[in-house]
Parts: C-alpha cells; sequence; structure tokens
C-alpha cells in the first residue's frame, strides 16, 4: 500500500465546524458544515442560515456562537481566525503553518497527496467507436478523448478501468465492398501499397463505388447478397477478406490515437462482430423473461416508461420481421455480456446527446431482464456538438464531414506558425531546427484540440476555433503548457533540488497563499469528477492553477528571495509544475520542458 492521502484543508477546517456544531448545539451534531473556498476569505461556511431555520435562534447569534467557538480552538494550528459576516456566514482563515504543512505534504508525496477513492471498483468505457472502412471524422472526437481523459482519471483513482471501442465491423456493407474487391484486384488500398493514402480512405472509396454499382446492377447486387451469407456462414475465403480489411482499418485508427495521444489499442478493440454469435440467446432470453414480445413477426421490447409523440410505447427492434439483426441487437447483447461475464460495478457510455433516448432504453430493457441491477450503476455519458465559425455543426465547405486527420493537421499548422512567430518576436531560438519546432507544434496542436474540447462542459456545444484554440493567451491547452514550460525553466535554474525543505514557520505572502490553497485543491477536483464525470472540472481547475501561479511569479521573487522564504518558493513552483504536468496527462495532454 502506499502512504496515506493528504487530508485536504477543506477537509480539515470543515471537520472543525461540524465539530463545533456539535458542542455549541449537541442535537445538531453531524450536519454537513458546508465549507467552499472563498474570495474573502480562505474559507466560508453557509451551514449557519439552514441551522438557524431549524432551531429558530436568530442566524446571528449563532453565527456568534460558532465564531466564539472555533476561535477558542484556534491554537491547534489549522483555523488562525473565524469571522462572523451577514446573517449566517463564517469567514475562516487557516494559519500560514497550516497552509505550509499542505505544500510539503503533497510535494513529498509521489500521488500529490490523492488518495484512491475509486479502489476496488471495476469500471468499463465504451468510447471511440469507429466503423470499419470508414474515415474517423469531427464525429469521433468528442467520444474518443472525453472518455479517454476519464479513464485516466478513474485509473489514478485506483479503478481497474476496461476500455472498450465498440468497432462497427460487421453488416451487410461488407459484402458489397469484399466483392467489389474481389471483381476489381487491381484496386489498392493496403497499407503498404497506397503510399501516405489513408487505407480508411482508399476503403470507404471502394465501398462507395460498390454502393453505386449496388443500385444500378442486379447482378453485382445478387453476388453481394450472396457474399454476405457466405460472411456470416464462415466461408473462409470471405472472412480472410472481411479480417484483412478489419486489419487495415485498425491500422488507420491507430494512427489517429497516436497523435491524439489517447490510451486504446488494438487489445481495446470489441467489433460488433464478437457479439454476433450471441444475438439469438439474446433475444431467446428477453423472450422467454417476456421483456421481449412479438410484433408481426418481429420481436420487439416497448417501453414502460418511454412514449412516442402518437402515446404509443417506445420500441427497441430485437430481431428484424426478416430475422436480421440490427444496432438495438448488438447493444443488447453487448450490455448483457459486460455485465454477466466481464462484472464491472459501473458502466460508461460516452455517445452524443441524440442517442440518449436509445441507451434510456437498452437500460431499461437490461434492468427488466434482470442484467442490469443495483449493483451495477450505468451512465450515459452524453456530449453536445461541435459548432464550426457559423455556429453550425462543423463541416467542410463543401458541406461535407470534416475528416479527423485533417482537423489535426488544421490545428498542428496554427500552433506550428504561433510558435514560429513567438519565437522570432521574442528572439528566442529564431534558428530553432525544423525538426524541434514539429515536434512542438504536434504537441501544442493535438493538445490545442483536446483541451479545447475537455475545457468545455461536455454537454454543450462548442465552437471549433483554431486561431482561437492556439493562442498563447486565454484558456488554452498551449497557455497551460507555457506556463509549465516557463516553471521548468525557472527551476532548471536553480538546478532543482532532489528534496526540498519547506519552512512551516515563514510567513505567507497573498500570492503565495492563493497559490498554495489553489494547489491544495487538487484531489478534491479529481474527487469530484469520480462522481460528476465531467473532466472540465480539472481543465478549468489547471487554468485557475496557471493564473495563480502567474500572479504568484509577478510578486513574489523566487531566485533572488533569501531563505528560507526562497526555498518555500522553489518548493511552491515544484509543486506547481508536477501538478500541471500530471493533470494535462489525466487529460491526456503533453507537457513539453521547453515550448
Amino acid at each position: 500500500m502506499g502512504p496515506a492521502p493528504v487530508v485536504p484543508l477543506l477537509d480539515t477546517v470543515a471537520t472543525a465546524v461540524s465539530d463545533a456544531i456539535g458542542r455549541v448545539r449537541p442535537h445538531l451534531a453531524g450536519p454537513d458544515p458546508v465549507v467552499r473556498r472563498s474570495d474573502r476569505a480562505d474559507f466560508q461556511s453557509n451551514a449557519v442560515l439552514p441551522l438557524a431555520q431549524q432551531t429558530g435562534v436568530p442566524p446571528t447569534q449563532l453565527a456568534t456562537e460558532l465564531a466564539d467557538e472555533l476561535a477558542s480552538r484556534t491554537g491547534d494550528s489549522v483555523i488562525a481566525e473565524v469571522v462572523s459576516s451577514g446573517p449566517g456566514f463564517l469567514n475562516i482563515t487557516a494559519t500560514d503553518a497550516a497552509i505550509w504543512a499542505q505544500l510539503a505534504a503533497r510535494l513529498h508525496d509521489p500521488r500529490l497527496g490523492v488518495g484512491t477513492p475509486a479502489q476496488g471498483q471495476r469500471i468499463i468505457v465504451d468510447y471511440s467507436a469507429p466503423n470499419v472502412a470508414k474515415e474517423m471524422h469531427v464525429g469521433h472526437l468528442r467520444t474518443t478523448i472525453i472518455d479517454d481523459s476519464l479513464a485516466r482519471i478513474l485509473g489514478f483513482l485506483g479503478a481497474d478501468v476496461l476500455r472498450a471501442n465498440h468497432l462497427g465491423d460487421w453488416g451487410t456493407q461488407f459484402g458489397m465492398l469484399i466483392e467489389y474487391i474481389d471483381e476489381h484486384p487491381e484496386q489498392r488500398w493496403h497499407t503498404d501499397d497506397i503510399g501516405t493514402e489513408s487505407t480508411v480512405s482508399a476503403l470507404d472509396g471502394l465501398y462507395k463505388a460498390a454502393r453505386a454499382r449496388f443500385d444500378t446492377d442486379p447482378g453485382f447486387a445478387d453476388r453481394a447478397r450472396t457474399r454476405v451469407v457466405a460472411l456470416q456462414s464462415g466461408d473462409p475465403h470471405t472472412v480472410a477478406r472481411w479480417r484483412d480489411i478489419v486489419g487495415e482499418s485498425e491500422k488507420a485508427f491507430g494512427a489517429i490515437y497516436q497523435r491524439l495521444g489517447v490510451l486504446l489499442t488494438p487489445d481495446d478493440y470489441i467489433g460488433e462482430s464478437f457479439y454476433n454469435p450471441m444475438l439469438a440467446d439474446t433475444t431467446t432470453e428477453l423472450l422467454d423473461t417476456a421483456v421481449a414480445v412479438d410484433s408481426d413477426g418481429a420481436v420487439v421490447v416497448l417501453s414502460e416508461q418511454v412514449t412516442g409523440p402518437d402515446n404509443t410505447p417506445a420500441v427497441l427492434m430485437v430481431r428484424k420481421s426478416d430475422g436480421g439483426y440490427g444496432y438495438d441487437s448488438t447493444d443488447l447483447a453487448t450490455i448483457r455480456y459486460r455485465i454477466t461475464t466481464l462484472r464491472p460495478d459501473r458502466l460508461l457510455y460516452v455517445t452524443d446527446s441524440r442517442q440518449a433516448l436509445h441507451f434510456r432504453l437498452i437500460f431499461e430493457a437490461a434492468r427488466r431482464a434482470g442484467w442490469l441491477t443495483d449493483a451495477v450503476a450505468v451512465h450515459h455519458v452524453s456530449y453536445g456538438t461541435i459548432l464550426g465559425p457559423d455556429g453550425k455543426p462543423f463541416k467542410t465547405r463543401a458541406g461535407g464531414t470534416v475528416r479527423l486527420m485533417d482537423l489535426l493537421d488544421d490545428a498542428v499548422a496554427a500552433a506550428r506558425a504561433v510558435a514560429a512567430a513567438r519565437a522570432v518576436v521574442a528572439e528566442k531560438n529564431p534558428d530553432l531546427p525544423a525538426e524541434d519546432l514539429d515536434a512542438i507544434a504536434e504537441q501544442a496542436g493535438s493538445g490545442a484540440v483536446k483541451y479545447a474540447d475537455l475545457s468545455t462542459s461536455r454537454i454543450k456545444d462548442y465552437m471549433f476555433d483554431t486561431e482561437r484554440m492556439t493562442a498563447f493567451n486565454g484558456n488554452t491547452g498551449v497557455y497551460l503548457q507555457y506556463a509549465h514550460a516557463r516553471i521548468r525553466s525557472i527551476l532548471r535554474k536553480v538546478g532543482e533540488p532532489a528534496h526540498t525543505h519547506v519552512d512551516t514557520s515563514a510567513e505567507l505572502d497573498t500570492a503565495e497563499r492563493t497559490l498554495v490553497l489553489e494547489l491544495n485543491n487538487y484531489a478534491t477536483v479529481l474527487t469530484d469528477i469520480n462522481h460528476t464525470l465531467e473532466p472540465h472540472r480539472l481543465a478549468n481547475y489547471l487554468y485557475d492553477l496557471a493564473r495563480a501561479f502567474t500572479a504568484f511569479y509577478d510578486t513574489c521573487p523566487v531566485l533572488t528571495a533569501p531563505e528560507p522564504v526562497c526555498g518555500n518558493r522553489i518548493a511552491a513552483c515544484q509543486l506547481t509544475a508536477r501538478t500541471l504536468a500530471h493533470g494535462l496527462d489525466l487529460l491526456g495532454i503533453s507537457a513539453p520542458a521547453r515550448l
């Protein structure tokens, strides 16, 4: 076992307030002390007003009693001052020693003082889910990076995280594509044959040609249908061709995942084909439990919770009247398999908000079938839409879907231009080798795309603007990367010591106080995300931390300060750099030491 987590100062103060309430009013023992960070003091407790309403005691009287009780115990070296403010507020100032002690404890902890509240939980995260033989596009961006960040955070908090990339690798379209490829052996689509062209782009073009021929050539349409039957029945040649298409597509997906810096690997790819053998048994079980019923030859689940516009139950199509299976069928088999075989404690499905109804129906059916019980928490982690400069869903100028690789290229190009201009203007590294500038641009561009998404509440739409997201100023990933690199530059100048002593008897400057209290909030932010599944909380925390450091550095000299102030400020720089780098890594964003 690792070291015990550092108890956040906010929690210590909250406990002190709660204990004081119990001493002043024993019958009210154990309430939420409602302690928050404050811009009027270090912390503020808002518990007095609701407690006063319960007891009939005037709020000002109860606040004064609590303030006096807390003030009588300020010798515990945590609370320095308590002031009653307004009708029922307590403004609480911590001691300088307690704040410095927090800095020291987190600095010397390899986990930065963060505990493992998700320890013992098995969590399955379902995300990305591109379609085989098709380009990944802008619609895959949010699912891929939001849940990759959640997987990183939950894993750091102690969970056993299983990543599931639910590839679209099955269906009638593969019969068309395989038949067309067999009839046109001159077409090149393998990675080794097409150079820099995207494999999935080539396959997508072949599929479109196959589709056009299917619609106009009855003979080809018949052969394509026969090929579908051959694939479903396991014909060796057809299956081998299908596996080849899947393998080449996975290479293309992997190239994008590598550029995005997400943790998905081929071991996490579980295509729709994996669940195909389970569809019949899933259907039978739903029928046997009367969750599903026959409807004109089809098998459906009629919702008991959701009705459509005509006031009839919403429907899940378990099996079509022709005996075929579709999207609903596969998702039902998937949740059945995951719960009964993988036995998770939590299931996260990260898809756009337009699929909310679909997953509500899937979860309802799973509960009625007895697969989903109270022992398993299931979440549809929904998100909004990426918009273009015109405020409409992001499209190419021709109105088509934006390829994800093109989107990354545009962001990297913008970051490269900004980095080059900044280097020349600042007269720093004007002759920076092109390969170094390219590496910086790739890190900054990819980070900019991810941060622009992750810093926005996932349920909201946001506008994709490469110029804004690659700016060195404002709430951008590049600003945070630059802040980290700036601190690393300071530490290089002092020859960053391996172990920095923090003198807890030193007085705190106002900017020092703000910075250290912000650092102290890191564990609280991560623990909140364990419950809210909102990574924008971490992104915005890191931005606030970077701003607090800027204010600190502007008013508190580090290199020229006398001891013990210099040592304490170096420690603050070290912890800030480590927290920024660690937080960015949890968002899947690199933190270069130089930028």
